[in-house]
């Protein structure tokens, strides 16, 4: 007789939410529906223009590659040199033997070419690496936590301008999450200001400000958002869940890349439903 699989097991239990959010997103309606439902008609979403990916057979490796902070921060030194560029050159944030592997899996998936001097992208131009960083978040959350995303969206709405950057349905909840690229020295504060703006407009469950950085949060981006907060008249709190994890008022969340992208999610949404419990 078989050994029953121990209930108490972290990866078992895991996995068991998993299969119940996928059945619970198999069996609501759509997230461009629930959407329809509250106004919101998309006229644009997921554009390839910018978007770096390989062919869906390399689909996979590139998914876990660009799990690794150092691999995202390899591509956007690619990026900025895309017109060609030896090893050296975007040898910035890992080791040269490090780069060299980065290197060689970008050509093995057909996303450089060797070129005089060094490499350069095969697909140009890339404005930017902020698309396919917007790929990888809503593939997170597709593939680790069995939720429905749709990225890059915009709504004919008036009044409130720019993409939404991702839009997630997870266990019948709607979820905002601004993404950004570019490290904190480059954030304004009238991009904090349309965060804000875009929330009040979708009024989703849970709202997130994501930045692709291990640099520390309470330097300069918690400081903006306390600022835009002081326009209320009873502006709330901004709390420390643990580390560089934010929230405010349990619906808004401030989150980096530290540790892992994956990791600080989860966290967010386990913060979320178990006070909503």
């Amino acid at each position: 007789m078989p050994e029953q699989e121990d209930s108490d097991d972290p990866d078992v239990l895991r996995s068991e939410i998993k299969r119940l959010r996928k059945l619970l997103t198999e069996h609501t309606s759509p997230l461009e529906v629930i959407l329809k439902r509250r106004g919101f008609n998309i006229f644009r979403k997921e554009s390839l223009d910018d978007l770096l990916i390989p062919a869906e057979k390399f689909l996979d490796e590139f998914y876990e590659m660009m799990k690794k902070y150092s691999f995202r921060l390899f591509l956007r030194e690619v990026i900025r040199h895309q017109g060609g560029f030896s090893p050296d050159m975007v040898t910035r944030y890992a080791a040269a033997d490090v780069t060299e592997g980065y290197i060689g899996f970008m050509e093995a998936v057909g996303l450089v070419r060797r070129a005089p001097g060094g490499f350069c992208l095969i697909r140009v131009p890339i404005k930017s690496f902020g698309e396919t960083l917007e790929w990888l978040v809503a593939e997170i959350f597709r593939r680790e936590f069995a939720a429905e995303s749709i990225r890059g969206i915009r709504f004919r709405r008036p009044g409130v301008g720019g993409d939404y950057d991702l839009i997630v349905k997870v266990d019948g909840a709607i979820l905002y999450m601004e993404i950004k690229s570019s490290p904190p020295k480059q954030i304004y504060q009238n991009e904090i200001a349309s965060f804000f703006k875009r929330i009040q407009d979708l009024s989703p469950d849970i709202g997130i400000f994501f930045m692709d950085t291990e640099l520390r949060m309470q330097d300069k981006i918690i400081p903006m958002f306390a600022e835009e907060l002081r326009k209320d008249d009873n502006p709330p709190e901004i709390l420390r869940i643990e580390k560089e994890l934010f929230q405010i008022s349990g619906k808004v969340f401030i989150i980096n890349a530290r540790e892992s992208i994956i990791s600080n999610i989860g966290k967010v949404l386990s913060f979320y439903f178990r006070r909503k419990q």
